[in-house]
């Protein structure tokens, strides 16, 4: 009995510490500062995809990604980075395939898909479409028109992937974005800031394997700031 009421003691304590911790975190959020050669793009991670975004931190943290290579450009499309040999390779060398010896489950959201500046899991043909544990790609895409993308939509029919809604559809008919990729690859963030720096990476010349041919080296920082202030120095709205 003295146990039990122990326990109903202490648990308005443990909640109210729990409180204390989440509290000022949920003011917060996470910037990832990505560096180039060609300047600096800010990315949110989203807090639908907790996996990919809880990883994404522990290996920026982890400076995982300094010194790494956008290894993939394909203009129009995407610029592909955050293979572990890239960090020592020869010039030219076929890139991809490094890892980190894990995967993380897909975590598909409608709400979330492949506009420009998306921030996406690169993977490989595994059934589940688990994503690559540090393998990534921005998206560059392209403004369609009614009859490109409806091709778009009869690709994605054939992928089984998700089919965009009519406001998503404005966005790829404006802003632009990748929509075949919708439902078969993990978006986990976004660009705010710098989209600009995509498209100069992704024109880069490259050789016969997309790989760009003079290296695009990258190095991320990442910092908890608050959300008003990423929202007056962004513009970027988080959800409620």
């Amino acid at each position: 009995m003295r146990k039990t009421l122990l326990l109903f003691l202490l648990l308005p304590i443990i909640v109210a510490a729990q409180n204390r911790n989440s509290g000022p975190r949920k003011k917060k959020d996470y910037l990832v500062s990505l560096n180039t050669g060609f300047g600096t793009m800010h990315l949110v991670l989203y807090d639908q995809t907790p996996k990919h975004k809880e990883n994404f931190i522990k290996l920026v943290d982890q400076k995982f990604y300094d010194s790494l290579l956008f290894h993939r450009i394909i203009p129009l499309f995407m610029i592909q980075g955050g293979d572990p040999k890239s960090r020592k390779n020869e010039d030219g060398e076929l890139l991809g395939n490094g890892d980190v010896g894990y995967r993380i489950p897909a975590e598909f959201v409608p709400t979330l898909f492949h506009k420009k500046g998306a921030l996406a899991a690169a993977r490989d043909n595994n059934p589940e479409k688990a994503s690559s544990g540090c393998q990534f790609y921005i998206v560059e895409g392209r403004v369609w028109d009614e009859v490109g993308f409806q091709k778009q939509v009869e690709r994605i029919k054939t992928l089984k992937g998700h089919i965009p809604t009519e406001e998503q559809k404005r966005v790829y008919e404006t802003i632009g974005g990748s929509p075949h990729l919708d439902g078969n690859y993990t978006v986990f963030g976004e660009v705010i800031d710098g989209l600009a720096i995509v498209d100069s990476v992704a024109k880069q010349p490259r050789n016969e394997l997309d790989r760009p041919k003079r290296d695009v080296p990258m190095t991320m920082t990442g910092e908890w700031i608050k959300k008003r202030k990423i929202t007056k120095k962004y513009g970027y709205e988080f959800s409620k």
